[in-house]
Formats: C-alpha cells, sequence, structure tokens
C-alpha cells in the first residue's frame, strides 16, 4: 500500500529521557501479562524494587528518595523491559504503520499520502499514551520528512509541515543516513570520512609498532565493520559514482 502513494512522511519520534522515566509499576503490570514463568516474574521484580538515591556535598547528605521509575540503561534487561513498556503504543489510523526499536530516539511513524491529514491526531495518539506511560515527547527533537521517489515524471506537491515539529530532509535511522529522496550519499560521505580517520589513525600506530597482523584486525573490526554495517539495507540505493 505504501508504495501506491506519492510520497510517504515519516515521524521520527523522540522522549525525553525515555529510559529514565518507564514506572516500575506500569512495566510490571505488562511483564504479569506476558507468558514467562513466575521466579523469572519474581526475580524482575525483585530487581526492580528496593533502589534509591542520595546525594553527599561538602560532608551534608541529602534525604534518600526511593525510586519507583527508570529501567537502567545499560543494563542487560533494560531494552527488553522498554519493548514490553512500548508494546501497545500503536497507530489509530488503518493504513500507517509504527516502528519500534529499543531506543530514545528510535520509534517511526510511517504514514502515507492518503492519511497524511491523520498526522495531527496520531500525534496527539502518541501523547495521550505517554502521558499514561509516564513518558514526554519532546517535539523539539521529533523530526518530520517527506520520502518521494525521484523517478517518479510527474511533480508531486508535499504536504504542510506540522506545528512544533521540524521538517527535515535527511533522517538517521539505526545510525544510517537517508534522504527525502531515498538516497544514501550522505550515509556513503560519512562512511569514507570515518574510514579515513581510522586509517590516519592506524598509521600513525605503525610508526610506534603496530604489527602486520595488528593492522589488518585494527582495520577488519573499525573501518571494514563500517563500511559493512546493515549494508544489505542501504546499498541498493547507492549510485554508480558511489560504487566506486
Amino acid at each position: 500500500m505504501l508504495l501506491e502513494n506519492p510520497y510517504v512522511v515519516v515521524i521520527s519520534i523522540d522522549f525525553s529521557k525515555a529510559f529514565d522515566t518507564v514506572r516500575h509499576s506500569t512495566l510490571l503490570e505488562r511483564l504479569a501479562e506476558l507468558d514467562i514463568p513466575d521466579q523469572i516474574y519474581n526475580w524482575l521484580v525483585n530487581f526492580f524494587a528496593g533502589h534509591s538515591h542520595w546525594t553527599e556535598y561538602h560532608g551534608q547528605q541529602s534525604t534518600v528518595q526511593m525510586i519507583n521509575a527508570s529501567i537502567i540503561q545499560g543494563s542487560a534487561i533494560g531494552p527488553a523491559s522498554y519493548v514490553v513498556t512500548a508494546a501497545d503504543l500503536n497507530v489509530t489510523t488503518p493504513g500507517k504503520a509504527m516502528c519500534k526499536f529499543a531506543g530514545d530516539t528510535y520509534r517511526y511513524l510511517i504514514v502515507p499520502a492518503c492519511n497524511v491529514h491523520s498526522r495531527v491526531s496520531e500525534i496527539e495518539g502518541i501523547e495521550a499514551w505517554e502521558q499514561k506511560n509516564n513518558l514526554a515527547l519532546n517535539r523539539k527533537k521529533t523530526r518530520e520528512t517527506v520520502f518521494k521517489d525521484g523517478r517518479r515524471k510527474r511533480l508531486v506537491l508535499s504536504p504542510p509541515p506540522m506545528v512544533d515539529i521540524e521538517h527535515v530532509t535527511t533522517l538517521k535511522i539505526l545510525g544510517v543516513t537517508i534522504t527525502n529522496t531515498l538516497s544514501t550519499s550522505e550515509h556513503v560521505c560519512e562512511v569514507i570520512k570515518s574510514c579515513a580517520q581510522t586509517q590516519c589513525a592506524l598509521r600513525n600506530l605503525c610508526i610506534y609498532g603496530l604489527s602486520d597482523s595488528g593492522l589488518h584486525n585494527g582495520f577488519r573490526s573499525v573501518a571494514v565493520a563500517k563500511i559493512t554495517y546493515v549494508s544489505s539495507a542501504w546499498s541498493e540505493f547507492v549510485n554508480k559514482r558511489e560504487e566506486q
């Protein structure tokens, strides 16, 4: 259905301090609905219970405050816990889609041209959801991009921009920069620049005695990893000049 539209609007949604504001009681309610063993659920309850915080400055100590929110970003179960919390964040109008990843800025609302009039109501629905779940939509960091197929010959007019949401022509999705004409030229330039910096650093290390095997392993683990990172997803959008 999306391919049948002259353009598709993608809104990257940002929640302020998402990992830090997830309410423990809400998360545990969602976990209780999952088909997981009782001992695993009880372990999770024990993990999130009993956290507190206090500050000491110049020999003076603040009162102890109990922590009843935060899924401890950096912990092993943090991303999975956030996925469970965001499981019921969905679109309200048929024909649209919501892509969600475990990260502060990795939520994307995908709206085809035929449903572009419902963007405001969808954002309002997201704000209602975040109020219920102790999160806060950061409109200043939320971005809107209109993706068009550059191969279409007829002129396509973009929808009017939304209020309080910045309109941009590029979008970084999981570390890959894509333009609104479905080009990855900026991403290729960023990768080349990063690899050149890596090559320069490795060259300097060779001066100080880095072995050939160390040079090879360093280049493979850093530069080659950057070049091949999710390349299967963006390589199809590379033009002839960028391939060279």
